[in-house]
């Protein structure tokens, strides 16, 4: 299952450096998921300090 980031992102960038697939890039006003390459490991939502990070 794919995650996607909420509007309480806080443009830390924690979630890019952790997803091990690369697809997290930073968007306008929050990180973006890639739902495609997304390969729903989680490691993203671990690495969050404000819980921005949900499953779909």
């Amino acid at each position: 299952m794919a995650y996607v980031i909420t509007d309480e992102c806080v443009m830390c960038g924690s979630c890019a450096g952790a997803c091990p697939v690369g697809c997290i890039s930073e968007g306008d006003t929050k990180y973006i998921i890639d739902k495609d390459a997304c390969a729903g490991c989680g490691e993203c939502a671990s690495s969050c300090p404000v819980e921005a990070i949900v499953e779909e």
